[in-house]
């Protein structure tokens, strides 16, 4: 009888050895036996593999290079995190016909790209996986730390918006006069605004009897998006599935004894428990008609406004981590960790160019107008591209680390990046270097977003800003004509991961880690109402008309609220 003993780092060498046919010689008393009963208590003659393409002392070589491979796999990277146990680093076939340092590098070349493909699960993860950012999205120890400090936290809010209160009425009773005549006198905007400050009140609290709360994801939801046509709601989570929430149109908490009705967009095929579906982002077509959802899986889905699945795009070899449709309709953008963006033809569902520029995962892509666009990698680079050139119509070079979000101006002249250096940069096509570099923030800036002001928008008599986010807490807001800080919104206590401008432009909408979704006068910089929920905050977003927000939290949950004024 022969037993070989492998413990859980071996468990991979022990399944490689079940999978071969072992073949002994029979001059030597007892082995036709050993054979046999090795066979038979291994399930060899259950294998896959044919015995032909096994070399001669296929066992020895085994058992030796067993030894080898427990030890090679324990010691490869000492920091390297628990891997699945249906996860192999090695084939069979290649522990038999490998050196070890052959092993060695495969191994290594193997976990690096694990560790890669592992990142994200929306965005930003690939970047949070390689620095092991302690802010991992929906991570567990997140999600417990926010459990354990809850209770203290709230109290702290209560006692700092005690305080705050109070010098805010001293304060108004000292200087009423004095406010009443600045605010009748002068428009901060239209006069280029104070100067920077950090604004923090109190504000009104949105409590959850009037928010509709809608359940049914079983993991981190990562993304949303209103319809721009109808009260549909998109989400995306980690539970491979993305939904199709229909909101009726009364007010929120009213509906909740009748939850909103919806479609689940199932990113799997029979069994629910397949890994690498989760749905990183999405995005519908201008006329709301059709839905496109980007996977872990390095696969994008067109959906119906039905949840009807209408095409699968096969192409990208890497989790897509950015989707975008251009404004017409007619293209389809994609951007993955396998370093390329593609545009696909909405007309075939083709590849129509495949984008090779970067040397490191694309984080994000955006639209400059029908045919143009813009990516980001965390090689540092950007590219703006064109439908047709096979090289980038302009490089952008001048962040010192990734750059996590890029975003086209309403008129497609004005690029803004943000990065992990710490800093947003506005760029135009016009020239190489940056127009601004904006350097206020005190740690990684997640993600920026345009006001929806300005020439060429249905806001055209207010000034175009920019809103950047941070891990630092803290979102600012920029005038850009004249490239100066206009305001520090200092509202949340741990990282910004979302915001969003109301369509009118006169309001921002913010979402964190700490649980608490912000929604701020731009104006007069000061959060006018609050909500706060039980868990971290991926993504907010205004419907249309600007009368509803949606938050999706890593409690599994999506929020929905009435904002009037």
């Amino acid at each position: 009888m022969v037993y070989i003993y492998a413990g859980s780092q071996g468990a991979s060498f022990v399944s490689s050895l079940k999978g071969l046919t072992v073949s002994l010689p029979t001059n030597f008393p007892g082995f036709v036996h050993a054979a046999f009963t090795l066979g038979y208590e291994a399930g060899i003659h259950k294998g896959g593999i044919d015995g032909n393409v096994v070399p001669p002392g296929a066992l020895i070589t085994i058992v030796q290079k067993g030894l080898q491979y427990i030890e090679l796999e324990a010691n490869t990277d000492e920091n390297d995190q628990e891997v699945e146990k249906d996860f192999a680093l090695l084939e069979p076939l290649e522990i038999i016909t490998k050196d070890v340092e052959e092993l060695q590098q495969i191994v290594k070349k193997r976990k690096r790209e694990r560790l890669q493909i592992d990142c994200d699960k929306d965005k930003g993860k690939a970047k949070e996986c390689i620095e092991e950012h302690e802010h991992r999205l929906g991570g567990e120890r997140e999600r417990e730390r926010h459990d354990k400090e809850k209770d203290q936290e709230m109290e702290r809010d209560r006692t700092e918006r005690d305080k705050v209160q109070e010098k805010e009425k001293e304060r108004e009773k000292q200087h009423t006069e004095h406010i009443d005549k600045v605010k009748h006198e002068e428009d901060p905007l239209a006069s280029g605004g104070p100067k920077p400050m950090d604004v923090s009140t109190t504000p009104h609290e949105i409590f959850s009897a009037d928010v509709t709360v809608l359940e049914g994801h079983s993991s981190e939801v990562f993304a949303c998006a209103w319809s721009p046509a109808g009260s549909l709601l998109a989400s995306g989570s980690g539970d491979s599935t993305a939904r199709i929430w229909t909101i009726p149109d009364g007010p929120c908490g009213s509906i909740q004894s009748s939850p909103a009705s919806g479609h689940v967009l199932k990113h799997f095929k029979g069994r629910t428990n397949e890994k690498s579906k989760d749905v990183t982002t999405l995005d519908w077509n201008g006329e709301g008609t059709l839905l496109a959802t980007g996977s872990y899986d390095g696969q994008a889905r067109i959906w119906s406004r039905d949840g009807e699945l209408k095409q699968t795009l096969f192409k990208h070899k890497g989790p897509i981590f950015s989707l975008k449709w251009n404004r017409k309709g007619d293209f389809l953008l994609s951007g993955s960790v396998d370093k390329t963006a593609i545009v696909w033809d909405t007309k075939t569902w083709e590849c129509k160019q495949q984008f090779e520029f970067h040397s490191a995962p694309t984080l994000d892509v955006d639209w400059r107008n029908n045919n143009s666009f813009a990516t980001c990698s965390t090689d540092n680079m950007i590219y703006v591209c064109k439908i047709g050139d096979p090289r980038p119509v302009k490089t952008f070079s001048g962040h010192q680390s990734e750059v996590n979000a890029i975003k086209w101006d309403p008129t497609g002249s004005l690029l803004a990046s943000c990065s992990d250096d710490w800093t947003a940069k506005i760029w135009s096509v016009k020239q190489d270097k940056c127009v601004y570099d904006f350097k206020e923030h005190t740690k990684e800036i997640y993600t920026i977003r345009w006001s929806p002001t300005g020439p060429g928008t249905n806001n055209p008599n207010q000034q175009l800003l920019l809103a950047s986010a941070s891990f630092d807490s803290s979102i600012k807001l920029w005038e850009v004509e004249k490239g100066h800080l206009l305001y520090s919104l200092a509202g949340h206590r741990q990282p910004v991961y979302s915001v969003a401008f109301s369509p009118d432009g006169e309001y921002l909408a913010s979402g964190s880690l700490d649980q608490s979704l912000h929604i701020w006068s731009v104006k007069e910089g000061r959060i006018l109402k609050t909500f706060r929920g039980s868990g971290g905050i991926f993504e907010v977003c205004w419907n249309k008309e600007g009368s509803k927000i949606a938050a999706c939290f890593s409690n599994n949950t999506v929020c929905v609220m009435d904002f009037r004024m």
